[in-house]
């Protein structure tokens, strides 16, 4: 974990901080050391976490846990995070990927559906010109057997990237880093799950004024209303509900922060 300040939203620590210093971060974290891993905190993940103290820990263990939707921004600012800005799993993906070409960062992908991580080298490297990504590992739809596993360290020791991407779905993707990252030389493990699918021009991405509404949920609704519908229209009015608990103990208890 990095000296970031962190505020608490339902138990799970939230990195207050900006896109640009969330990039220099993940910058920074280049190399064979292994740093730990970033996860992208949105309504989804901390509804999960209230169900799940191991998930939770998770949070509060990892390198970064990023305000990734903007109920989160909002309630960083309500705690006096000025400058924080939203640390979006795509936004930071491509950021890192730009400014990491003249530094010669080493990227590794692993996740999304059989063929996804070719798609998403192919579409980021004619992007970005220079990008150097080192190897691609697509993982079935279940946790790695031991051998597996050993074939992913295996690739990832050859190849020796800066950083690996992982594109699951969310609360997999923080489990596998969690349990992975100190298992593999890579400087950082980071969850950025939907992001493959949206670099490699396979889900359209909400246009700017809707993730800067909040309404980013109700157009990831409208695309996949039978994968998504339990996820918003039940956990986002719990999340409303268990915050504005918090923040009226909160004003009530100020020690209690």
């Amino acid at each position: 974990m990095v000296s970031v300040p962190r505020y608490n939203v339902l138990g799970v620590g939230v990195s207050a901080l900006s896109l640009d210093a969330a990039r220099n971060l993940v910058l920074a974290a280049r190399g064979p050391s292994r740093r730990g891993y970033v996860c992208f905190c949105t309504v989804h993940g901390i509804s999960e976490a209230q169900r799940d103290a191991a998930l939770r820990t998770i949070y509060n263990r990892s390198y970064l846990s990023t305000p990734d939707g903007m109920p989160l921004v909002w309630l960083g600012r309500w705690h006096g995070h000025a400058q924080l800005t939203r640390v979006y799993g795509p936004d930071l993906m491509l950021a890192v990927a730009d400014a990491g070409r003249a530094m010669g960062i080493r990227h590794y992908f692993y996740g999304g559906l059989p063929g996804r991580a070719g798609q998403l080298r192919a579409a980021l490297t004619a992007r970005l010109p220079g990008l150097q990504v080192v190897g691609t590992f697509t993982p079935p739809m279940r946790p790695l057997s031991p051998a597996e596993f050993s074939r992913l360290q295996a690739d990832v020791a050859r190849t020796r990237p800066d950083l690996l991407w992982v594109g699951i779905s969310s609360p997999k993707q923080e489990r596998f880093m969690a349990e992975a990252w100190n298992q593999l030389d890579a400087g950082l493990l980071l969850g950025v799950g939907a992001a493959f699918d949206i670099h490699a021009g396979r889900v359209r991405q909400a246009p700017r004024w809707v993730q800067r509404s909040g309404f980013e949920w109700l157009f990831r609704l409208a695309l996949e209303p039978r994968r998504l519908w339990r996820r918003y229209l039940l956990n986002n009015p719990l999340f409303l509900l268990r915050t504005a608990a918090q923040l009226a103990r909160l004003r009530r208890y100020p020690s209690d922060w």
